[in-house]
């Protein structure tokens, strides 16, 4: 969406919803892809995710703010349109300033006899002045009704909860930037995140079913496994041990594997102490 309402032409619509689509899957996958790799690789990816994770927020953010306006927009439009008639209110000042003016000329002429058309004329400028005054008050009514109307849209087009914010001295277009870019954030961190879970490496995912065992027990179920089997050899073990060493020692090398006891637990899939002791033979060996 954020790619549609940014370009105009239809391909410049499409090539722009091709380039945010790579830059989100970057943004997920990278996390996961590079974490088996070593620390040179580690470090490139490590800045092509944050460019990927910034282009992505603010594309997001991009299309949050069109998304608030058209809604403002759309909730500006639901409230009723006031409509003006009569004159302009300058208009019907300067008429009633122009009546005034001769009213008082009249009114300030004297007659030795009785003037009828003196006083035809009082009667009929002050008529006209009650006229023009309702005149003006309806037009101020009129004008005080489309200010509030005014002010209902422009109420309408801000967001609640930007509206509330700015009370606190906040400007509405940095709260929904950053309102915007912090939704995006988490959405996209919780989307790396899942896949950092289920790209984990295969050795990782067994079940630690000797975790809880205890040297006695393995030796009892070593022992026990040994009488029950049809063709015994005591060298089982110490080659069992020694495709550990060996397995162990090639992640390491390869730089997928830390050499911890609780990574080589979680590979291997072991006890703490059989770690313990793969670990010990690594060491000793790298010593020797």
């Amino acid at each position: 969406m954020a790619g549609w309402q940014r370009g105009g032409f239809l391909a410049e619509r499409v090539l722009w919803i091709a380039v945010g689509v790579v830059v989100v899957v970057a943004a997920h996958l990278l996390p996961a892809l590079i974490r088996a790799h070593g620390w040179r690789v580690r470090l490139v990816g490590v800045l092509l995710w944050i460019g990927c994770m910034a282009a992505t927020c603010y594309g997001h953010a991009v299309f949050f703010l069109l998304a608030q306006k058209h809604a403002g927009e759309v909730r500006a439009a639901a409230v009723p349109a006031v409509v003006t008639t009569g004159r302009n209110p300058a208009v019907i000042a300067a008429d009633r300033a122009a009546i005034v003016s001769r009213l008082t000329r009249v009114t300030e002429r004297r007659c030795a006899e009785p003037c009828p058309s003196l006083r035809i004329e009082r009667a009929t400028l002050g008529a006209r002045l009650e006229a023009i005054d309702v005149e003006a008050t309806e037009a101020k009514r009129q004008e005080a009704a489309q200010d509030r109307a005014d002010a209902a849209r422009a109420a309408a087009v801000a967001d609640p909860v930007t509206s509330t914010l700015t009370a606190f001295g906040i400007q509405s277009g940095r709260v929904d930037l950053l309102a915007g870019l912090a939704f995006a954030a988490v959405l996209e961190a919780v989307a790396c995140f899942c896949w950092l879970l289920a790209l984990r490496p295969v050795g990782s995912r067994k079940p630690n079913t000797g975790a809880a065992v205890t040297p006695v027990t393995e030796v009892s179920n070593a022992v026990t496994e040994v009488l029950t089997e049809s063709a015994p050899t005591a060298e089982q073990p110490v080659i069992e041990a020694a495709d550990d060493v060996t397995r162990v020692t090639a992640e390491i090398a390869a730089g997928r594997l830390r050499a911890t006891v609780t990574d080589i637990r979680k590979y291997l899939g072991c006890s703490q102490t059989r770690a313990a002791s793969v670990r010990k033979q690594i060491v000793e060996g790298a010593q020797a």
